[in-house]
């Protein structure tokens, strides 16, 4: 007799400089919050993709092990900048995630701000409000859309990508 798979922790991402990131845990807790990936005037241009690997490292290890993440798929960007970072913090978690065989996918944009709001163009505001609707305290826009996520991924994927 084969034993039923235990769930695994859960986590979805809204990549940026500043990431939103939502979490449900092994027993169902859900923690969120915002992680910085700004570089330091002395930083070479690679520091902000190893703080980012580190940085999942460590949330794997505490967390662990994680089972399934989700990110905002964005597909246009209002500046060059922000499509760089974007870009490589994509490659860095697609990489990491390859490495430890953890299922990954986007969602897009209009997707979650639908889910969320009913609106597929929601403004920030209003996607800030739906967090706290669901008894949430976001810091900003960007945990607003992790937690709105990882809401979408377990409501309508049961979490696994």
């Amino acid at each position: 007799m084969t034993q039923p798979l235990k769930p695994r922790p859960v986590l979805a991402l809204d990549l940026g400089t500043t990431t939103g990131w939502a979490l449900r845990s092994l027993d169902g807790l859900i923690t969120t919050g915002t992680a910085s990936f700004k570089t330091g005037r002395y930083d070479g241009g690679g520091m902000r993709y190893l703080r980012f690997t580190n940085w999942l490292n460590e949330l794997d290890r505490l967390s662990g092990p994680i089972g399934t993440i989700w990110f905002e798929e964005v597909r246009r960007h209002a500046g060059t900048d922000a499509a760089h970072v974007y870009g490589g913090l994509l490659a860095s978690l697609t990489s990491w995630a390859e490495m430890r065989g953890i299922p990954y996918e986007g969602v897009p944009v209009g997707t979650i701000k639908r889910y969320a709001t009913g609106k597929g163009n929601a403004n920030k505001a209003a996607m800030i409000a739906e967090a706290r609707a669901r008894g949430y305290s976001p810091a900003d826009d960007n945990e607003a859309d992790a937690i709105a996520i990882l809401h979408w991924a377990i409501e309508t994927k049961g979490g696994v990508a």
